[in-house]
């Protein structure tokens, strides 16, 4: 079994909870027709790219070479500070020379445009991972993305995700706050991150990320040994307050986040199957 103690927090003892003996996944092929498809008509976006300047990486891969846009916005000079922003909201009024008073993207007073990402990218190598981001239900700030509290599928996501929407609504979640589809491009990495502090969460968040298609090669990264453990599965729920990265492929991958509150009953039984598991290995 994987040593906990070394580095990952986990769930139950466990690295991570395979979700596939717990739900009905004989529709996935038929979901994966459905994305394929509708991702080729709407407009998506990039996410990630700031994980350096975010504070969220581990200390072994901070300076590797890819590169951060918080650090190249921080770096701007008046100049290039203007540059950018005029590919930014119209109506925004900025002083280039409070330049750093200013924060860019994501849980940021003012999220990038396309057009500012693209600009990041071609100009000053920043490298976005996740270049195929789409939100079907919009989770607003992270710290909101369980409660369903002011949140719907979009009208967009009704009509080219009607099959994926019915699949998320028959998963077993009290509530649903947040759903997106993430995908990488050939030969794009997940860059290693996690999404918050283990020593400030009281539980791991609860969300499940199905992979219709499978081989998206998501793994856990343990900072003490400076080991991988991969997350195998077509669907599971792991603890992201863990370090965790997806490597390179030969082609495009993809997957699908639903966060919310879990139904009792089905957390119930996770947890007493893995921590039955669990008393069983040790």
């Amino acid at each position: 079994m994987h040593d906990l103690s070394e580095g990952l927090t986990g769930i139950w003892g466990r690295p991570f909870i395979d979700l596939t003996p717990y739900l009905d996944l004989g529709l996935l092929a038929s979901l994966d027709d459905e994305i394929c498809y509708a991702l080729a008509q709407v407009t998506t976006t990039y996410t990630g790219g700031s994980h350096k300047a975010m504070g969220i990486v581990p200390p072994s891969l901070a300076e590797d070479p890819y590169v951060d846009y918080g650090q190249v916005i921080r770096g701007f000079d008046e100049r290039e500070f203007a540059t950018f922003v005029s590919l930014g909201d119209p109506a925004a009024r900025f002083d280039p020379k409070r330049r750093q008073d200013y924060e860019f993207g994501e849980e940021r007073d003012h999220p990038l445009t396309r057009e500012q990402m693209r600009f990041l990218e071609f100009k000053y190598g920043v490298y976005f991972p996740w270049k195929v981001f789409y939100e079907l239900m919009p989770g607003g700030y992270w710290g909101e993305k369980s409660t369903a509290q002011g949140k719907a599928f979009t009208r967009e996501a009704r009509l080219y995700f009607p099959r994926t929407l019915a699949f998320v609504q028959g998963l077993p979640f009290r509530e649903i706050g947040r759903c997106t589809l993430l995908g990488l491009n050939a030969n794009d990495h997940g860059t290693v991150h996690r999404d918050g502090e283990p020593e400030e969460q009281t539980a791991p968040d609860q969300f499940i990320t199905v992979c219709p298609r499978g081989g998206k090669r998501l793994f856990l990264w343990d900072e003490t040994r400076r080991v991988k453990t991969p997350v195998e599965g077509r669907a599971y729920w792991f603890n992201d307050f863990d370090y965790h990265g997806v490597e390179a492929g030969p082609g495009f991958r993809y997957s699908l986040r639903v966060d919310g509150v879990f139904e009792p009953g089905f957390l119930e039984r996770l947890r007493q199957d893995h921590e039955a598991v669990s008393a069983r290995v040790g």
